[in-house]
């Protein structure tokens, strides 16, 4: 379930509330006439189930309450109601499954922005990765892996083919961009330090094999980044974020990073060139599978969902009708 709080014109709260009479999967109605300040207005507080959240909304947005008054919106961790468990069972679908549109633009715009936050993780995750292509450790890859934010700016970018935004992509490959040549320029500089101080050599990158896949972009590496690509998406648009820790390990972005900018102190072309190579392979097909992905619910929700038959709530006990 999700808690809405909606601020509205005094004259528009008659037309709020008529949809949420009549709109399936809400709940827990109540109205405050003249609470609000700022902006001012009514305050309509009600609870959705996910799976109807999407019409609610897009309702709501349509009668002006964005420009005019407020819309926002949780989520409900526990709820001990009967009638929230009705609301849930009339709306189709599973909540888990449900996309709320809204909540997952907010999320990739914030999550593309160029920010000091976004460069430091960044920038220390690909250290790592290279620190783990020089010791040949497989845990500080993973490490690295973990720690690095660029999925955030991935699943931008195919949100922003989803919807033909071309600012959006514009802003999440600025990011992605900005991000690993900072990342990779400040790796490059401390392995030529360490270089210097003859702490690693050109010799020190070979027969390195347990590490050697982040060099070896081949047909898996393509459909590891198919699949995690789209277990991204489904993820954050389910808010499952211990699967994205996974999908997180399971593509080698920041390693590859990493890695070149390593080689590229131990003049190592060809480690080099493979190394661009896997995280070009990573990137794309993360954003392949993820506009895939996005575009399959977009069409589901779009006959199940969005679409859904505004009509009277019932009434009867738990499960049925009256």
């Amino acid at each position: 379930m999700l808690h809405l709080r909606v601020i509205s014109p005094p004259e528009r709260t008659q037309d709020v509330l008529r949809l949420l009479d009549d709109a399936v999967g809400v709940t827990n109605l109540v109205v405050l006439p003249g609470v609000a300040r700022s902006p001012k207005g009514d305050l309509v507080q009600f609870d959705v189930a996910r799976e109807a959240a999407n019409e609610v909304i897009e309702h709501l947005q349509r009668l002006g309450l964005c420009a005019e008054g407020s819309i926002s919106a949780e989520q409900i961790d526990l709820s001990i109601s009967d009638a929230a468990d009705r609301a849930e069972e009339e709306a189709p679908g599973e909540g888990d499954d449900a996309v709320i549109w809204a909540e997952f633009a907010r999320r990739v715009a914030a999550d593309c922005r160029l920010s000091w936050a976004f460069l430091t993780f960044l920038a220390i995750a690909t250290q790592i990765a290279g620190i783990g292509v020089v010791v040949d450790s497989p845990i500080l890859i993973v490490g690295a892996m973990v720690l690095g934010p660029e999925f955030g700016a991935v699943a931008a970018i195919c949100f922003g083919l989803l919807r033909r935004d071309g600012r959006l992509i514009g802003d999440a490959l600025r990011t992605l961009a900005v991000g690993f040549s900072l990342a990779i320029a400040i790796t490059f500089a401390c392995a030529l330090v360490s270089r210097g101080l003859g702490w690693i050599e050109p010799s020190g990158l070979t027969g390195h094999k347990e590490i050697e896949f982040i060099v070896k972009p081949d047909r898996w590496s393509f459909i590891v980044a198919l699949l995690a690509g789209a277990a991204g998406v489904l993820s954050v648009t389910a808010g499952k974020s211990s699967a994205l820790v996974g999908v997180f390990i399971s593509v080698t972005t920041v390693p590859a990073a990493g890695y070149f900018a390593v080689a590229a102190a131990l003049t190592r072309w060809d480690d080099m060139a493979a190394s661009v190579a896997q995280l070009a392979v990573n990137i794309a097909g993360m954003i392949i599978a993820g506009t895939t992905t996005l575009l399959a619910q977009r069409a589901y929700w779009s006959r199940f969902g969005v679409r859904l038959p505004v009509r009277p709530r019932t009434r009867g006990p738990r499960g049925g009708t009256p």
